[in-house]
């Protein structure tokens, strides 16, 4: 049988997308993979079709380190309503409770933001995308089906009262992989006594990467339309980018040769624990390694050049 010949272009690289609301990003990143003609692409974890922001899209060799993107820390901007709790808790979502709001300071909102920072324990959302037996748990949660949650461990660094007008009320938040801000404002609302939900949610950075860099698609599409594709293609971060904050392990062409054999090696003045980005020169990025328990630097992720 004939090998099937892979269909577009081969780029590499990582490109910020503003993701558009109302849209999963799934959908978002089909349209940008399209629109680059790009043989191979992915996203970096999902937002929600009701929020909007960073998405970073990885190409070609840039889809090795989108894992690293997945587990790095986020921002957002929310913005979220008081008395009115839904099965979604977002505007989304049906209607499930309405109770009177209080009438609230902005000291009553610390006394309540300081409970939700720093190391917690949060019971994801039934409208998350975690699975259960292979089946997304929002899939089963419009089927009327509701699964035990263990809590799950997360960090809040940052949340903080931008403005009120109530009932609605807008917070910045900084936190890490894993955290359902969806489940931060119904926990809230909740400890308010009146309920609460999401209005708006808006993704500011995601690890490295900052809404200034993103990109908005209608602005891709018109420069398709006027074939402007390098003007495209120079958007495109290098994919040593996605590991920019890691500590850089400096390799000789005989260390990088016997990495790509998939053995580890010694490095000079290598960091003693944790990740690190292997580079060759000033500017070559080879990949990714480890640093094992006796010191040695080891292959986990390599760019084929």
């Amino acid at each position: 049988m004939a090998k099937r010949q892979p269909r577009g272009r081969f780029i590499d690289g990582i490109l910020v997308v503003n993701k558009p609301q109302g849209e999963t990003s799934n959908t978002t990143l089909q349209r940008v993979k399209r629109l680059y003609a790009a043989n191979k692409a992915g996203h970096t974890g999902s937002l929600d079709p009701l929020a909007t922001g960073v998405l970073p899209i990885c190409f070609g060799e840039a889809t090795k380190f989108s894992q690293f993107l997945l587990d790095s820390d986020k921002e957002y901007v929310v913005t979220a309503e008081l008395g009115i709790r839904t099965n979604t808790s977002d505007a989304q979502g049906e209607i499930i409770d309405r109770r009177p709001v209080p009438t609230l300071t902005a000291a009553d909102f610390e006394a309540v933001l300081q409970q939700f920072r720093g190391p917690l324990q949060q019971i994801p959302s039934m409208f998350s995308a975690l699975k259960y037996r292979g089946q997304p748990l929002y899939k089963l949660a419009r089927q009327g089906i509701e699964i035990e949650r263990e809590p799950r461990p997360i960090v809040v660094y940052k949340n903080q009262l931008m403005k009120w007008a109530l009932p609605k009320f807008q917070l910045q938040v900084h936190c890490s992989k894993g955290t359902y801000i969806r489940t931060l404002i119904d926990d809230m609302g909740e400890i308010l006594g009146c309920g609460a939900h999401i209005v708006s949610l808006h993704r500011t950075k995601a690890g490295p990467y900052h809404e200034t860099q993103a990109v908005d698609l209608p602005q891709l599409e018109q420069w398709v339309e006027d074939r402007k594709f390098s003007v495209m293609d120079d958007l495109l971060l290098p994919m040593v980018s996605a590991v920019s904050e890691w500590p850089e392990v400096q390799l000789t062409e005989n260390t990088y040769y016997y990495l790509q054999q998939g053995q580890p090696v010694w490095v000079p003045q290598a960091p003693i624990e944790g990740w690190v980005r292997l580079m060759q020169g000033l500017d070559h990025f080879v990949g990714v390694g480890q640093i094992l328990e006796d010191g040695r630097v080891a292959p986990r992720r390599l760019v084929v050049n």
